[in-house]
């Protein structure tokens, strides 16, 4: 009994890690987002290190302007890596699911890889560099939270029942809802890096509204009795509110004849809090993905993956 509370403590210690590790991508995705609406991507000219110091050495007393967004977006890329790989290396200590302990190692791996393409980025002086940056720094949030899902005590006393024949509706709602969303983050990455397909930008946006009010409507008329399910559904809904004002604003801001009356401060908010806010959508729609596959139809006739499997065998 002592060690399994033992154990049950360890779960919840790493799960919170895992949380915070997810959420410290955050700061990140914003800061990066800052680098884009600010212009200051190349305010340091070299990498791995800046105007020729050590990175972490770097004075705080130069870090002005493009400098400051610049050099805070790399510091913090580190500390994200950094807590990356403490998770990963939990995980091979003391997580018993091999799968989960191989997530851990592809998310440190996704991290290293993004910290060159985004140095690459700066010394090759390449827009689809930047763009791959972008999309790549979206893949690995999405990652994030899922490994913070998966470590969850919950993702292993969860219900596992539903109304039968609903299960495989309801998961490839939750598919198509999240690709949507994921290429939206495509489409405006490219778009604020090229300013160019505006038009498939609003198309998208379009696509993923109706898909966000279209798994609500689903998940309320039919599994409203399942937290798991209403409350990231909310919070998605809640969200996509929120996102659909940035974006109006932003495309006021900088695409109509009222833009050069805005403020460039009022422009940059807009548009880097649009950027943080889509990646929140892809986050919470990527959880409504992974907790439609742990329910099953009590008749049996739904398959579950294998990931599941195991960690609720584990």
């Amino acid at each position: 009994m002592g060690q399994d509370t033992r154990c049950a403590r360890e779960q919840v210690w790493l799960y919170r890690f895992a949380i915070f590790t997810a959420a410290s991508t955050l700061p990140l995705l914003f800061m990066g987002g800052l680098v884009t609406s600010t212009g200051a991507g190349l305010a340091v000219p070299d990498w791995p290190t800046t105007f020729g110091y050590n990175m972490f050495l770097y004075p705080w007393s130069k870090m002005v302007g493009g400098i400051f967004y610049e050099h805070s977006h790399r510091l913090i890329g580190s500390a994200v890596g950094l807590l990356t790989t403490l998770l990963c290396l939990w995980l091979w200590l003391r997580e018993p699911r091999p799968w989960l302990r191989w997530t851990g190692t592809a998310a440190l791996i996704a991290v290293v890889v993004q910290g060159v393409l985004g140095g690459l980025r700066v010394v090759m002086l390449q827009h689809t560099l930047a763009i791959i940056h972008a999309c790549f720094a979206q893949a690995f949030f999405a990652l994030m939270v899922s490994i913070a899902l998966f470590t969850s005590p919950q993702w292993m006393v969860q219900p596992r029942t539903m109304i039968p024949g609903d299960a495989g509706r309801l998961q490839r709602l939750c598919l198509l809802t999240s690709a949507l969303l994921y290429l939206q983050v495509v489409v405006g990455a490219v778009l604020r890096h090229t300013g160019t397909h505006l038009d498939a930008h609003l198309l998208i946006a379009a696509l993923v509204a109706i898909h966000v009010c279209w798994l609500a409507v689903r998940i309320w008329r039919k599994h409203a009795h399942v937290p798991l399910l209403t409350t990231p559904c909310l919070v998605l809904a809640a969200l996509l509110v929120v996102q659909l004002g940035l974006g109006v604003g932003a495309y006021v801001s900088k695409y109509t004849a009222t833009a050069a009356s805005v403020a460039p401060w009022v422009r940059v908010a807009l548009t880097t809090f649009h950027v943080v806010v889509g990646s929140l959508m892809l986050g919470t729609g990527v959880v409504l993905l992974l907790r439609s596959y742990c329910l099953r139809a009590s008749s049996g006739n739904v398959v579950v993956s294998r990931l599941v499997t195991e960690a609720a065998s584990g």
